[in-house]
């Protein structure tokens, strides 16, 4: 197969910005000891539009007004255990969050 000149160059440069991209998502990945402890869990947005049995919109209308708080790697969301509980301790009343808990094993932590 005969790759002209021109598409040879196309590749690279297409090759290159990903590399990039690459690097700078290892750049972020490499910050993630100041955003986590260590045995701190986390979720991502289909993870926990799931468990919430919410849309990736209400997530999304939740992190805009500052009511959920997030950090992202690269371009995905995530979510701390820790700020989901308190998230939805201040949305529900006793009964639902014990069954929230039970259903998914969160340990409650202070």
């Amino acid at each position: 197969m005969y790759i002209d000149n021109e598409d040879f160059e196309k590749w690279m440069e297409k090759l290159s910005k990903k590399l990039t991209e690459i690097g700078q998502d290892l750049k972020s990945l490499i910050n993630t000891d100041k955003v986590l402890d260590d045995n701190e869990k986390i979720l991502d947005n289909q993870d926990l539009a799931f468990l919430l049995k919410v849309s990736f919109r209400t997530l999304q209308r939740y992190r805009v007004s500052g009511q959920l708080p997030y950090f992202t790697i690269g371009k995905k969301t995530y979510y701390r255990a820790n700020d989901i509980r308190a998230f939805v301790r201040e949305r529900a009343d006793s009964q639902i969050y014990k069954q929230f808990e039970k259903a998914n094993q969160l340990e409650n932590q202070p």
